[in-house]
């Protein structure tokens, strides 16, 4: 595999930055080859800026237009094309990150803002229909992706009668809604629980935890996610009748298996 490591946590010191270390460690050894994003590290901008796309600030700012723009003419910010030339080499992304309020840390969901840009991460047009090529079938297409994360909260209650919610819903924004749009396959999420109280047996655990699943990304099944221009959904992407669940649910051609913690 060739893995980009994105990473965000504000101390290394952490459970999360322990884990990290441990992770890249077992691609060495695996013999498979990384580059790292470390965004508090690296003090990334998470803010989207006119800067970004030598955009004239007298001028209004239509993000996705100034976006494209800037990408086709190679005049992106220096910051946002490095991250791009990292995710054009990689075949696998890992992203890691505390569960902060139900989500990801603002720098992190201001690395996706600022770094998938249209024209580089989506933006395709299936030519024989004239239907935009998303959610499955983007410019992404056969990358894979695992999302790592660290979470206060026991498992059992981040499960689907846990008083937090199933974790594959709270990450439902960021593995469908971002990696699978783009066209991204990704593998089910690696959970480490109970972070705050971690204990050196805990930590073996969780490290033992993620060492197999990175011994076994390549070959995991991705969550089972619907192709948008596969049948499912009709001319104005919504789902056929026949197809009777609704919320986060409805986009899965099966249940995503439980994510143990």
């Amino acid at each position: 595999m060739k893995v980009l490591w994105l990473f965000a946590h504000p101390d290394q010191r952490s459970l999360s930055g322990a884990l990290k270390t441990e992770g890249l460690r077992t691609l060495d050894a695996q013999g498979h080859q990384h580059r790292v994003s470390d965004l508090y590290a690296m003090k990334w901008n998470p803010v989207v800026d006119a800067a970004d796309y030598g955009h004239d600030p007298a001028d209004r700012l239509l993000v996705g237009a100034a976006s494209e723009r800037a990408y086709a003419r190679g005049r992106l910010s220096p910051d946002i094309d490095a991250e791009q030339q990292k995710l054009t080499w990689a075949d696998t992304l890992i992203v890691q990150f505390p569960l902060w309020w139900y989500g990801m840390p603002a720098i992190l969901k201001g690395w996706f803002d600022r770094v998938f840009v249209k024209g580089f991460a989506f933006g395709l047009t299936d030519p024989a229909t004239g239907r935009p090529r998303r959610y499955g079938d983007g410019r992404l297409t056969g990358k894979r992706a695992m999302v790592i994360t660290t979470a206060g909260a026991r498992a059992a209650t981040l499960g689907p009668r846990g008083v937090n919610g199933d974790l594959n819903d709270l990450l439902f924004p960021l593995q469908h809604g971002t990696l699978w749009y783009t066209g991204i396959s990704v593998v089910p999420p690696l959970l480490i629980p109970g972070a705050d109280r971690t204990t050196p047996t805990a930590y073996a655990t969780a490290a033992t935890r993620l060492r197999e699943r990175l011994n076994t990304l390549p070959t995991t099944a991705p969550l089972p996610f619907r192709h948008q221009n596969n049948g499912d959904y009709d001319d104005n992407l919504l789902l056929h009748p026949h197809l009777p669940h609704t919320g986060p649910a409805a986009h899965y051609t099966a249940p995503p298996p439980p994510t143990p913690g």
